[in-house]
């Protein structure tokens, strides 16, 4: 398991896992920048712990649905 971690981190870092990158970073971008968004606007109105649970709630519910279609390489 732990090399199979490791295989594909390798290939990731070298830009070899999946066929469109910029589509990968984008991806993950939109991801983390919701979370990131959700977190701040709860953090207004709610305690951090609690903002903070929502916010990686939201950044991991999306995560699988914004990556569902990529393309590996």
């Amino acid at each position: 398991m732990i090399d199979m971690v490791m295989q594909s981190s390798k290939l990731f870092f070298a830009g070899k896992l999946f066929k469109d990158n910029k589509q990968v970073m984008q991806r993950l971008a939109i991801g983390a920048g919701l979370g990131a968004i959700v977190t701040v606007g709860v953090g207004y109105v709610a305690p951090i712990w609690a903002a903070a649970i929502a916010g990686g709630l939201v950044a991991g519910v999306l995560q699988p649905i914004l990556f569902k279609d990529l393309k590996y390489a």
